[in-house]
């Protein structure tokens, strides 16, 4: 997708309202994931659980399931704020501050992260909505984190277009009922 007046989604009159993800399609944070997963094995390892062969996510869900998710979740959400701050702005942002219908980002980042990355990229002034991990108590593709935001916006979910990098993003807009254009 283009972040030009050509773009998909400058012109859609079908649509009352955009929500976009933030990581890879507005900006991209810049975060060791490498580093952040072994920190999240040293800590399941120390919990007696063994953290072969799980991503982020899936630490994380395994680090809930081990009675330290409040602990695993800091532990992403300080590397997503300090992320956030030395984030790279993506082409899309600028289709974002066109907008003249109600935006808002739902992202699988801490929403602190969102917040961050929205303000070092003069983005959040134009953003309604921000709803990101920790918001909600479900975690994309769980739809309850997107209907919030579509909620907020005040629109319905059909009316709005959910605007994604990850086929996350694309089942969490099918789930719960909202339009879908990768980036």
């Amino acid at each position: 997708m283009t972040s030009d007046a050509d773009s998909p989604t400058a012109d859609r009159t079908d649509v009352s309202a955009v929500v976009y993800d933030l990581d890879g399609t507005l900006v991209r944070l810049v975060v060791d994931w490498a580093d952040v997963e072994r920190r999240l094995a040293d800590l399941l390892d120390g919990e007696g659980v063994n953290p072969d062969p799980l991503s982020a996510w899936a630490l994380l869900d395994a680090a809930e399931d081990a009675g330290v998710g409040d602990e695993a979740d800091e532990l992403i959400a300080a590397a997503e704020r300090e992320g956030a701050r030395a984030s790279e702005r993506l082409p899309l942002a600028d289709e974002l501050l066109a907008r003249e219908i109600p935006v808002g980002v739902c992202s699988l980042n801490h929403h602190e992260a969102v917040r961050i990355a929205l303000e070092a990229h003069d983005l959040a002034a134009s953003v309604e909505s921000v709803v990101g991990r920790g918001t909600v108590p479900e975690r994309k593709p769980h739809p309850r984190a997107l209907l919030a935001a579509v909620e907020e916006l005040g629109v319905e979910p059909e009316e709005t277009l959910f605007v994604g990098d990850s086929a996350s993003d694309e089942e969490t807009a099918e789930r719960a009922g909202t339009q879908f254009e990768w980036v």
